[in-house]
């Protein structure tokens, strides 16, 4: 655990520092410079440009998790997988460039109405995607390193802070929102050239098919798992991208600026998981190379105890304090409230299951996980229909999260069966525990300032002097308080503080 806490804590620092500049621009200047439907539109575009990368990956992104500790060899240039996988990809690209220009005619039925400014732009999800799924090869193949830091600090550092100028650009009317939109899908690219010319310095990235040395039945093998996880990598931000596009086409632009707006505030609550996962995943396949099921076993709860602690830490913290929040953004924003409750409550079911994806995508039955993707989208898209002309935007999130609840059960219950590996222990009820009477005091006997920054600072600060410091002081949940205790290490070794 020493080697995920250490390098999990630097690239959560990084998430953080970018998830400030994400919040500065989507949280306050989409807000303050663009129209909910302008909003919509920018978040649309993105959102299908990033379904179009991973449709091209065809897979590869987990294949490079499971098979590259195969053949990590320096002097052999990794046997040349970094240039297959990357001729997988270019296969992928081409196909659904295709596809995408095939695509367009039925777009301009479905979205003319209520969404034409999406049909306008419609192209640029190409751009978009080619630059998303270049970076997820190459980040991917450096993640299978141990170089974690570089991808995050290119993708959620620059990127978003060239977007920030960008905004301030037009938000002073230096720029056009044409010029603006563009320039904003081009900067894409940007994360996959640092990566590209990084690998190049480092000779990581060979251009001649005779350094692939691969054997025939390994290849096949790789092949074989890439088609399979083609589907299962689309699962999540199918989930996503699917609800943002019925929504622009039964409501239209504007429901979809608030909807994805509301999905990027809940994304505060995934950057500590999302860091953890990082840098377990080439751990989970050493592990499943190693044959090593009692370490296997360890890192799944260890991570699942620290991943629920961070869960219903921040779920207190952005709830209590949700009445608040709102009070910043403008009128149109408040159905988002509820919006946000239904998406924190499936996200923070998918941090407590820990890593089963990881586990179950990298293990030889990741055959199966198949059936549960196509669930997946399934009972989105099915409960989408029936939610969304009730209850809107309130219905989708209801929707979404009640999949997600039947989806990670579905894996925590197969690998369970199959590989007698669970993330659950004893500890984890004293968390929950401490939680629910955290929040029970709460609604029970705290006060109500009229005030929003007096309630969010005595809001915050009875959340820190219970949940917090009762796990904290009383050591509840060890894996959580070894988790801080290294954090706070690492930040006064870095800082100088003794």
């Amino acid at each position: 655990m020493g080697i995920i806490q250490k390098d999990a804590l630097r690239t959560m620092i990084l998430s953080y520092l970018g998830l400030i500049l994400g919040y500065l621009n989507r949280g306050v200047f989409f807000i303050l410079f663009l129209t909910s439907a302008q909003v919509g539109l920018i978040n649309l575009i993105i959102s299908v440009g990033l379904l179009f990368a991973q449709c091209a990956n065809l897979g590869t992104v987990y294949a490079v998790w499971k098979f590259f500790p195969f053949f990590r060899n320096k002097e052999k240039k990794n046997h040349g997988f970094l240039l297959l996988t990357s001729i997988i990809v270019s296969v992928g690209i081409f196909f659904f460039v295709i596809v995408s220009i095939l695509f367009k005619d039925s777009i301009n039925i479905h979205y003319q109405e209520k969404s034409k400014a999406f049909v306008d732009y419609y192209y640029w999800i190409i751009p978009i995607g080619i630059g998303n799924v270049f970076f997820l090869l190459f980040d991917n193949y450096l993640r299978g390193m141990y170089k974690n830091i570089l991808g995050v600090f290119a993708n959620e550092i620059l990127l978003r802070f060239i977007i920030f100028i960008l905004l301030l650009l037009y938000g002073y009317h230096v720029i056009t929102f044409n010029f603006f939109l563009i320039s904003h899908f081009i900067v894409y690219f940007i994360p996959a050239l640092i990566l590209l010319v990084y690998l190049l310095k480092k000779q990581e990235i060979t251009f001649s098919l005779s350094t692939i040395q691969i054997p025939r039945r390994f290849k096949k093998i790789i092949l074989a798992f890439s088609l399979y996880n083609y589907v299962n990598s689309l699962g999540a931000l199918v989930v996503v991208t699917l609800d943002s596009l019925m929504i622009a086409s039964y409501i239209g632009l504007t429901e979809t600026g608030i909807y994805t707006q509301i999905i990027f505030l809940t994304s505060a609550l995934m950057v500590p998981y999302r860091s953890i996962v990082r840098v377990s995943s080439p751990l989970v396949s050493e592990h499943w190379k190693n044959k090593d099921m009692l370490k296997m076993s360890e890192l799944y709860q260890k991570v699942s105890s620290v991943s629920l602690f961070i869960a219903l830490f921040l779920f207190l913290l952005i709830w209590l304090n949700i009445n608040e929040l709102f009070t910043f953004l403008p009128k149109e924003y408040i159905v988002g409230k509820w919006v946000f409750l239904f998406l924190i409550l499936g996200k923070m079911l998918d941090m407590y299951f820990g890593i089963n994806g990881t586990i179950f995508i990298t293990s030889k039955k990741y055959k199966f996980d198949i059936i549960f993707t196509i669930l997946l989208i399934g009972i989105v898209y099915f409960l989408n229909l029936i939610l969304i002309p009730k209850y809107g935007i309130i219905g989708t999130a209801i929707s979404t999260s009640i999949s997600y609840v039947f989806y990670n059960i579905g894996r925590l219950l197969f690998v369970y069966f199959v590989y007698k590996i669970h993330p659950f222990t004893i500890k984890q009820v004293y968390l929950i525990l401490v939680f629910a009477l955290t929040l029970f005091g709460y609604y029970l006997i705290f006060p109500i300032f009229s005030n929003p920054i007096l309630s969010i600072i005595s809001q915050t600060t009875y959340i820190l002097l219970t949940f917090f410091s009762v796990l904290y002081f009383f050591n509840l949940e060890p894996n959580s308080k070894e988790y801080l205790h290294n954090g706070i290490s690492f930040l006064k070794k870095k800082t100088g503080v003794k």
